[in-house]
């Protein structure tokens, strides 16, 4: 019999993928030197990051079958490729000045790299962790929102030491080893494979099992619902947290007096809060479930944002900051174990990839939209009150698709219910 792998070992491995990959979060640090470097403008350098998030949001949604037909390895392997050729192309990129070839490598390779990267492991922790799937899902996860803090350092280090061009080889080479020796390990469970202990468990009623609402493909998935609710939740958490991240420095200054130094200070603090509203919120959510923990996120932000432009106590602002990262760490995480819990695992790769590209939108305009009314209002607080606004429609809809669980969960006890008819 062929040995079954640590499921712990293959939590770690979705990690090595996700902190490699979350380094995305950290392209600032190339800005000012290729600028320095070019004198290309800070809106030309930005743009790589821009087409790395939107070919991610791209690639999730469109090779998400890819995953759930050739499995976690092949997956794990094909973004290694893409994300490393990715990175060390944008050193030769830099090497010749060339910024459409900077667009093309670590934007465009690099993108699919990021998207393969980021759903090929997490649909698999989930069939991994059916007690834990919040907790699973989040371990990864945090791991994509923690790359940055792990990263800055290393980049700025590089930078100033070997040049940015030399600093993409290194990185490069670094992300395509680890990325590569974390995907070989990866693979789905036996079909039916449930942890040690836990089919005793569940036999002695200790542990009650928590049936799928069902089991469907991801064609089917995008024709219900609830599909939708998801995404339009996501979309709503993503837009107003994107938003408050991109205005967070000078909402700071704005609100509470804080200087460019101490507000670029709280930024960087508040991204721990980030990384651990992912595995915090995911963990929760297993206990008080899905349905509940959005519920909750949205009543909170609802109170947060309308506030928080009226705040000018230090302490309660930076509180209350917090409370909103996580929040948004914790929207990312929860995602795949509720994709799991309303459609089950048969496909969840290619749903979650469908569900991300509301995360590709929501790139899209939540900066944007602050801006916006930066500039029409003179103040980010007029936004914040708009998002406040949004996200009593996300309350909204966290109560529908609730209605539309019931609605599922009576039909399949009526099926189950039906006498049987023999011939």
């Amino acid at each position: 019999m062929k040995k079954t792998k640590n499921r712990w070992l293959i939590a770690a491995s979705a990690v090595g993928i996700h902190i490699s990959i979350g380094s995305v979060y950290a392209w600032s640090n190339f800005t000012n030197p290729l600028i320095d470097q070019f004198g290309w403008s800070a809106q030309q350098v930005q743009l790589t990051f821009s087409i790395a998030i939107l070919f991610l949001g791209l690639s999730a949604a469109f090779l998400g079958h890819f995953v759930e037909k050739y499995g976690p390895r092949a997956s794990g392997l094909l973004a290694a490729g893409f994300f490393g050729v990715g990175v060390i192309g944008a050193g030769f990129a830099v090497s010749i000045g060339s910024l459409p070839l900077l667009y093309i490598t670590y934007g465009v390779l690099g993108g699919i790299g990021l998207g393969v990267g980021y759903i090929a492991p997490v649909s698999t922790l989930v069939k991994w962790f059916p007690d834990r799937r919040g907790l699973a899902t989040g371990l990864a996860i945090m791991g994509f929102g923690f790359a940055a803090a792990i990263s800055s350092p290393i980049m700025d280090l590089l930078i100033k030491s070997v040049g940015t061009n030399h600093t993409f080889y290194i990185l490069g080479a670094a992300y395509l080893f680890i990325m590569t020796l974390s995907s070989l390990y990866l693979e789905k469970p036996p079909a039916d494979w449930l942890p040690n202990g836990m089919k005793a468990k569940i036999q002695s009623g200790k542990v009650k099992v928590n049936n799928d609402l069902s089991q469907l493909t991801a064609n089917e998935a995008i024709k219900t619902p609830r599909f939708y609710y998801l995404w339009l939740m996501l979309f709503i958490n993503v837009t107003c947290g994107i938003a408050i991240l991109s205005a967070a420095k000078p909402l700071a200054q704005e609100s509470i007096g804080l200087s460019t130094v101490e507000a670029a200070a709280l930024v960087g603090v508040m991204g721990i809060f980030n990384g651990l509203g992912r595995i915090g919120w995911a963990s929760i959510s297993d206990y008080i479930g899905r349905p509940n923990t959005y519920t909750t996120f949205f009543a909170l932000q609802i109170i947060l944002f309308a506030f928080l432009p009226h705040t000018t106590e230090a302490i309660l602002f930076q509180i209350m900051l917090a409370i909103v990262y996580t929040c948004y760490g914790g929207g990312f995480a929860a995602i795949p174990a509720y994709i799991g819990d309303l459609f089950g695992t048969k496909q969840l790769g290619a749903i979650h990839g469908y569900i991300l590209t509301a995360w590709a939108a929501a790139g899209l305009a939540g900066p944007m939209f602050a801006a916006w009314m930066k500039d029409t209002t003179g103040s980010y607080g007029t936004s914040l009150t708009f998002f406040a606004g949004l996200f009593v429609l996300a309350l909204i809809i966290s109560i529908l698709i609730r209605k539309d669980i019931q609605k599922v969960r009576k039909q399949n006890e009526a099926v189950a219910t039906e006498p049987s008819i023999s011939s």
